[in-house]
């Protein structure tokens, strides 16, 4: 389902998503109307704006944690016009698995945008490049980060995107092998224990922020 009180917006990425053979099964343009079709309908995967009435501020965010509270299964793809770091945070801080942050200019992408949908939908994670750069960037207490070396933060910035080992390699021009050495040294320096979980491609970067904010 949808969430979005622009409804040029709301109704345009339903044609799309429908044209590529998905089924939507509500639109809401409110927070109040996208929990009871939650409720209602237990839809797979919800599309969500960060700023939604009635102050246009973070009423997108609540909903999406709200929703994700009551069915934990629920995938959410939130958009933001902006890159609102907080938000971000707040989002994926119980967990990172079936959750997305994207820049609203991305839709207009399209094959990216329902790469990022799809991956999500699975139970995978996608960050907007542009999150990450900032993420990674704005703030000068860099104690751990700084024990990174520079492959190994465009490999974190990747992985934050969500991209797998094969993508990260690809883009890298490196080998599956290297990449995997890469991850493991990320986990280590950032101070992450060895378990399978597979939201620590996130985790790595939310753990960078919490040092930040502590």
């Amino acid at each position: 389902m949808i969430a979005d009180d622009d409804p040029l917006l709301r109704e345009g990425v339903a044609m799309l998503l429908q044209a590529e053979g998905l089924d939507v099964v509500a639109t809401a343009a409110d927070p109040q109307e996208f929990l009871a079709a939650v409720d209602a309908l237990r839809p797979d995967t919800a599309i969500v704006d960060v700023r939604m009435p009635p102050t246009h501020t973070d009423e997108g965010i609540g909903a999406a944690v709200a929703a994700r509270r009551r069915n934990p299964d629920l995938a959410v793809l939130v958009l933001s016009a902006y890159v609102e770091r907080a938000f971000a945070v707040e989002l994926m801080a119980s967990g990172a698995a079936g959750l997305g942050y994207l820049l609203k200019e991305r839709v207009g992408r399209v094959t990216e945008f329902l790469d990022a949908l799809r991956r999500v939908a699975a139970g995978g994670t996608a960050i907007d490049p542009e999150v990450v750069a900032q993420l990674l960037t704005r703030t000068p207490a860099r104690a751990q980060l700084d024990r990174l070396s520079p492959r190994e933060r465009d490999v974190l910035a990747l992985m934050a995107e969500g991209l797998g080992n094969k993508a990260i390699g690809e883009q890298l021009v490196v080998s599956d092998g290297t990449v995997h050495k890469h991850i493991r040294s990320i986990f280590a320096k950032l101070d992450l224990p060895p378990d399978d979980r597979a939201d620590r491609r996130v985790t790595a970067v939310l753990r960078y922020l919490r040092l930040r904010d502590s």
